[in-house]
């Protein structure tokens, strides 16, 4: 069974679902896979994935989970009570062979956003594991460990980088629950202060570290049909942000109609109002450069602001970012793939991405245009439009 916990996932699924519940119960939503990686064949694994989705709607909630929960500052007792209810609904979710047949996998999960947006994580490394776990029936750990104590090597023991802070963001590429689990514990040891905790909510439970998360993308884009009108609708998602965190929770998603659109709308008023930014795509130097600049020209003090990388991080970038910036605003970096899953194999690059909301187009236009994923181009191109994006 590779997830034996509703808890085995990133943390920003708990916080957006918080704000479905109290903001957009009645949404509805849809999300498809895809694998970005060419030449690779999931077919042959469809029957171990559904028997893997079995068992993950088979789970409820632990007490002590529960409990775990309602002590965070920003999780409200009535978002617990429904956890308690909850149960994932296999009906929500359908995994088939291409009919293109071109080796890849349909995976649709459709039905109430309330209901269906704690599938992706979970989904995505169930995908992953079983994939290795055909592929590398005997992993190469060995391997996987050398490599690690490499990166930690690269951090440690150097005065320059001593306010470096480091989370694991990789649960939903990771090679395996307990590679993931090893890992996170050799760097919990390694890293010391350096590691700022963890996406991952079960693990942070278990090995008392900070769990980390805010929004992601589909949050973003299911204000795209939620919001008032199309133009504000980033606007909108983060004003309702605030007002369910009340100014907690202050890291904004940067890229979700690609950067210039973000700092048209991204006004003294929400500098003041968040605690920092996110980056997920483009350039990480050139993100960091137009962000500071546009902290000054909103007479905001750019060191009091946290600009959080997570976009296909390695130690070496981290490195290098930290050292562009460190002495300029408040750094973080979220590092997935390449921490939990090196081991000498090639990882899969898929995402679930939310596809409609309440029957309506939603869609990412990201500063990476491969990132981009919607099935309606006429859509896609009214959105650029409204964004004024490749223009």
């Amino acid at each position: 069974m590779i997830i034996s916990s509703l808890l085995d996932t990133d943390l920003y699924k708990f916080t957006m679902m918080q704000v479905v519940l109290h903001h957009f119960p009645g949404a509805q939503a849809e999300y498809r896979f895809k694998c970005r990686t060419p030449g690779v064949d999931l077919r042959p694994h469809v029957a171990e994935i559904e028997e893997e989705l079995q068992n993950l709607c088979s789970l409820r909630f632990r007490e002590a989970e529960l409990r775990y929960l309602r002590g965070l500052r920003f999780i409200k007792s009535d978002f617990v009570d429904f956890l308690g209810l909850f149960q994932m609904n296999r009906k929500y979710i359908s995994v088939a062979p291409s009919p293109l047949d071109n080796g890849e996998i349909e995976i649709t999960i459709r039905g109430p956003w309330l209901h269906t947006i704690l599938f992706e994580i979970p989904v995505l490394a169930i995908v992953n594991e079983v994939w290795f776990r055909n592929l590398a029936p005997e992993p190469d750990y060995a391997e996987g460990r050398r490599r690690l104590d490499d990166k930690i090597a690269m951090i440690t023991g150097r005065s320059e980088l001593a306010g470096m802070k480091i989370a694991d963001y990789g649960t939903r590429r990771r090679f395996s629950r307990v590679w993931h689990e090893e890992v996170l514990l050799t760097a919990a040891k390694g890293l010391g202060d350096h590691l700022a905790g963890t996406s991952n909510v079960l693990f942070a439970m278990k090995h008392g570290l900070t769990p980390l998360g805010t929004m992601a993308h589909e949050y973003m884009q299911a204000c795209q049909a939620l919001g008032p009108r199309l133009r504000d609708s980033q606007a909108f998602a983060f004003e309702m942000w605030a007002r369910e965190y009340r100014g907690d929770l202050g890291i904004a998603l940067s890229d979700t109609y690609g950067f210039d659109a973000f700092l048209r709308d991204f006004d003294m008023y929400f500098c003041k109002l968040f605690d920092g930014a996110r980056h997920d795509s483009g350039d990480p130097f050139d993100w960091g450069e137009r962000l500071i600049a546009h902290y000054e020209a909103n007479r905001v003090e750019p060191k009091g602001k946290t600009l959080v990388f997570s976009d296909s991080l390695t130690f070496p970038l981290m490195v290098e970012l930290y050292q562009r910036f460190r002495d300029r605003a408040r750094l973080s970096f979220g590092i997935g793939t390449n921490l939990t899953n090196d081991l000498g194999y090639q990882p899969l690059q898929i995402v679930i991405k939310m596809v409609r909301c309440n029957g309506q187009p939603v869609a990412k236009l990201s500063d990476a245009p491969e990132k981009t994923m919607c099935d309606d181009p006429a859509y896609l191109n009214y959105l650029r439009q409204v964004f004024e994006v490749g223009r």
